[in-house]
């Protein structure tokens, strides 16, 4: 018995034939990114296809990593109105060298009424946050010099003695660039051994090729700074604010350093000397 069947069978097999046969041609292969298609025309499809659906970055990471990080380290705003020395650049570590001064009770009371005193001819003045006498001029350190500096530095001051300096006169200081003032007590005793000091880490700076420090130095504490160069108008306040240091309770007040160790600030990181006893 013979069974008749629909063409449909014949008619799909005829149009997979052709298919096949449009599949195989050159033209369709590029179209349709098949195995013969360049590898340039395939890359840029996939780019395509891949920005197409990457979805945009939240706010909360683009803040965490801004763009122009190198604006802001030097808008000065951002610090209190400073301005830097020299522009920062990665690898570059800011270095000075420095005799610690730990204050006593009594002092933070007389550095209050002494700016006030200043406060009251119109200037702002920020209390320095780490008291110190410097015995360097700040100069920047590549990073692979941090190590070999301080092992100089530690062998120039290795025949230096511990020695007692005190400071009771008030003076205004302004940096290089005359971008800040500072209130400074000046060194009165002590000066001898002061200048030891400064000659071996001369030394170690001159091994490097660094600057040195000045050559008529006057050794002082920092108390405060503002923003500007103001020593030239702040004489009537200055002779205010040392009579109050000179009128003390107890006598003219003297800030007294026990010079006992040496530092050395390296960007973040500080490395200690200790003098002999």
């Amino acid at each position: 018995m013979l069974v008749g069947y629909s063409s449909s069978s014949s008619e799909e097999d005829s149009e997979a034939a052709t298919d096949r046969i449009k599949r195989s041609s050159p033209k369709c292969q590029e179209q349709d990114g098949g195995v013969n298609a360049s590898p340039a025309r395939k890359k840029h499809k996939i780019e395509e296809q891949v920005s197409k659906t990457r979805l945009p970055l939240p706010g909360i990471l683009l803040d965490m990593f801004p763009e122009d990080v190198g604006s802001q380290a030097e808008d000065s705003s951002l610090h209190g109105g400073r301005v830097r020395s020299f522009k920062h650049e990665r690898g570059n570590w800011a270095t000075y060298v420095y005799l610690p001064y730990h204050p006593e009770e009594e002092f933070g009371e007389l550095l209050e009424e002494l700016l006030s005193i200043a406060g009251a001819h119109g200037a702002v003045w920020t209390p320095q946050e780490e008291l110190h006498l410097s015995l360097s001029q700040t100069v920047v350190l590549r990073h692979h010099w941090i190590q070999p500096f301080n092992r100089s530095l530690r062998a120039g001051l290795v025949h230096c003695k511990r020695f007692v300096c005190s400071a009771g006169r008030l003076r205004l200081y302004s940096n290089d660039e005359r971008t800040r003032t500072f209130l400074g007590m000046e060194v009165c005793t002590g000066h001898a051994p002061l200048l030891d000091l400064v000659q071996a880490v001369d030394r170690t700076m001159k091994e490097f090729r660094l600057e040195t420090f000045y050559k008529e130095p006057s050794f002082h504490v920092s108390l405060a700074w503002c923003v500007g160069d103001l020593t030239g108008q702040m004489g009537q306040c200055l002779q205010e604010m040392q009579r109050v240091v000179d009128d003390h309770e107890e006598g003219p007040f003297l800030l007294r350093l026990d010079c006992v160790e040496l530092r050395c600030r390296t960007g973040n990181k500080t490395f200690r000397f200790p003098l002999e006893p």
